[in-house]
């Protein structure tokens, strides 16, 4: 027998199979949670409507939308609730994550961001939806736009309209059809150019392709990491040259080098630190050197 109709489960399947109308992938989020149900959601979020009625039968789970899939990126502006502004943003007079945005535009001689579509989130905030530029690769930011301001984008997803969070739940704001995001916020939110990588000084025998390729194809994990996956894969490679390093076979420098230069790809998204980064390639190399590794000539 099915679910009766107008259930809660019933309500989050519609919102998910909403988004998923638009074009937007969605995966499951844990009922009343902002926390993703699936490992590798980035990749297996989905616009099937077969798969998203599968998982919605197995529980009345929120919607995330997967932003980089989706060709989205995501301003998530946030009320203060009176928590007072830091300098320099004190002397503008702001309160929440719109106000900063409209000092951004200001300050960048710009008119403020069109309207969009909008989901307002149960504390107060707003998720601004904006057509990503097609050749720009925009990832995710945690403050660094300005104060209370956040943006999803390649590597991040945001919860959909419908989804519940502490008994409150988030609701489309303005219907309007999502707007390509401002010239100036592309600008602003391009990241510079990486810095040179660190290329590993390795003996010269022939098993310096294979090394090669070790130390290469870990930093291209670590750096590709999906938000979520991050200190695991970043420990992972960091364990793998630990014990290269450990076999005598790279030096710590190198491996170390590699490792920064990686991971830095990743730092402000979501929170990720520099410090978390330098403990988690520690406890990394550290663990790697446990079981020193040779390599055969």
């Amino acid at each position: 027998m099915g679910r009766p109709a107008g259930t809660p489960a019933d309500r989050l399947l519609r919102a998910a199979m909403s988004a998923a109308e638009r074009g937007w992938p969605v995966m499951p989020l844990y009922p009343r949670s902002k926390r993703a149900v699936l490992r590798d959601w980035e990749h297996r979020a989905t616009v099937d409507p077969e798969t998203i009625r599968h998982w919605w039968a197995a529980q009345p789970y929120n919607i995330g939308i997967a932003t980089g899939p989706a060709g989205l990126v995501v301003l998530d502006l946030d009320d203060a609730h009176g928590q007072p502004p830091p300098e320099p943003w004190a002397a503008e007079g702001v309160a929440h994550g719109r106000d900063v945005l409209a000092v951004l535009a200001r300050r960048a001689g710009a008119p403020p961001p069109p309207r969009t579509y909008t989901v307002a989130t149960p504390r107060g905030g707003e998720h601004r939806y904006f057509l990503a530029p097609a050749h720009h690769h925009l990832r995710c930011t945690v403050g660094s736009l300005g104060w209370r301001v956040d943006t999803r984008a390649s590597g991040g997803y945001v919860t959909g309209a419908g989804s519940v969070h502490n008994g409150r739940i988030y609701t489309v704001a303005d219907p309007s059809p999502v707007a390509p995001l401002p010239e100036w916020l592309v600008t602003a939110l391009t990241p510079p150019p990486p810095r040179e990588p660190a290329h590993p000084h390795l003996p010269s025998r022939r098993a310096d392709a294979y090394l090669r390729a070790i130390v290469e194809d870990e930093a291209d994990r670590v750096a590709h990491a999906v938000v979520g996956e991050r200190n695991t894969t970043l420990f992972k490679a960091a364990a793998t040259l630990g014990s290269l390093v450990a076999g005598g076979e790279l030096d710590e420098h190198t491996a170390r080098a590699v490792l920064d230069d990686a991971a830095a790809t990743h730092l402000g998204v979501e929170g990720f630190t520099a410090t978390e980064s330098a403990r988690t390639i520690d406890s990394g190399l550290r663990h790697g050197a446990r079981q020193p590794r040779r390599l055969r000539d």
